[in-house]
């Protein structure tokens, strides 16, 4: 039978960087198990790429505060592009209540020691963007070490250094079952047979509820469709631009490539395993983009470009980390929300303290750990994308 100190479920970029992490802190023999032909087919090759610290609760501002300064070192550290570019998250508040909410999310950023953010006045943003209709908009919160990072590139770059330093990945490869013992985790059961194991990661993104299940856990992790609408070649706006965030719906866009890259949450989506990219979805978000920015009255968009991945939600769409209750070995990387590429490398750093060492200084880890959802104990982040 094969064996190995550490088996990951999952190769995208969070379950390539906890094997980039462990194998940096010396663990040898890591194993990670995709079940796909190449990594990237799940949620990681179908990502915006944003990357903020711009949240509203100290754990993700903490993981944020790692993570950024982690993918603006990478292409140094690891030899591997990450393709960092800070161009900075604007959000744009339309009412005083959105101020409100930006001045205390900005307080708690910087007391949390993020140096980059500031408010800024409507004058100020209608100065930058004068593109942008700003009869409602009364100031937001900017912050320059935002931005954006290639996703398919951070996981290549995780895994490839990960698999020079002694890592293995199997790829096309299904897990079919988790056996445990008296003492926890015992093996996992693949289609390329057993591996004897003690420690075991799901980092199964959206499929991470039944790789739980095998084990006899109930996560409450469930898929959610996020739609991305790429445009075509487009100069009537700066592509020096942030990540530009109405806040009156949730409407958001980046420059990408020689257009514009254009994300909005529909709150009529439903959970659910739904990978297709629905062509209704043009409409109601180009009516969107063009009333915030009157020129994209004009953008053209190739509806075959556009594409549907998957968000990992959590009922207080915060990550679940760490062992697994009830179930020693078994270890959870899970329910990102939206936010797995832009925490993946603090999830890494995370996932091996707690696997090699049993506690983390990076975070309170406590604070994410499953038992949170029985104990009654969520903490709600209420800036989601």
């Amino acid at each position: 039978m094969q064996t190995a100190e550490v088996v990951i479920i999952g190769g995208g970029i969070v379950g390539s960087s906890i094997a980039y992490h462990l194998t940096a802190a010396g663990c040898k023999n890591i194993l990670v198990i995709e079940r796909e032909t190449a990594q990237g087919k799940g949620s990681t090759g179908k990502s915006m790429g944003g990357v903020r610290a711009q949240f509203s609760t100290p754990v993700n501002i903490q993981m944020s505060l790692y993570s950024i300064p982690f993918y603006a070192s990478f292409d140094e550290t690891l030899g591997y592009p990450a393709d960092y570019r800070p161009q900075g998250y604007l959000f744009c508040a339309t009412n005083e209540n959105h101020l409100a909410y930006l001045r205390t999310n900005h307080q708690k950023q910087v007391a949390m020691g993020l140096k980059d953010v500031r408010l800024i006045s409507a004058a100020d943003i209608r100065g930058q963007f004068p593109q942008l209709r700003s009869d409602d908009i009364v100031g937001g919160s900017f912050c320059s070490t935002d931005g954006f990072v290639d996703p398919y590139s951070v996981m290549i770059g995780f895994m490839t250094w990960a698999a020079d330093h002694g890592a293995r990945l199997w790829k096309n490869t299904l897990v079919t079952g988790i056996d445990c013992d008296a003492r926890g985790i015992a093996a996992v059961q693949t289609s390329r047979g057993p591996v004897s194991t003690r420690k075991v990661v799901n980092a199964a993104g959206a499929w991470a509820r039944p790789v739980a299940e095998m084990a006899g856990l109930d996560l409450p992790v469930e898929p959610l469709r996020r739609m991305l609408v790429p445009t075509e070649p487009f100069d009537q706006f700066p592509h020096s631009a942030p990540m530009i965030i109405d806040m009156s719906n949730g409407f958001h866009f980046r420059p990408e490539a020689l257009g514009f890259l254009l994300a909005w949450n529909d709150p009529e989506e439903v959970t659910g395993y739904k990978t297709d990219f629905d062509p209704a979805f043009i409409e109601k978000i180009l009516t969107r983009a063009a009333d915030r920015v009157p020129a994209f009255e004009n953008l053209a968009v190739n509806p075959k470009r556009a594409w549907a991945g998957l968000y990992e939600m959590t009922p207080d769409h915060h990550p679940i980390l760490g062992e697994a209750p009830g179930v020693p070995g078994f270890f959870l990387a899970n329910g990102f929300s939206g936010h797995g590429v832009m925490h993946a490398p603090a999830t890494g750093k995370i996932l091996s303290d707690l696997i090699l060492t049993g506690k983390t200084d990076l975070i309170d880890a406590s604070l994410l750990s499953l038992s949170r959802f029985a104990e009654g104990r969520m903490i709600h982040e209420t800036a989601v994308l």
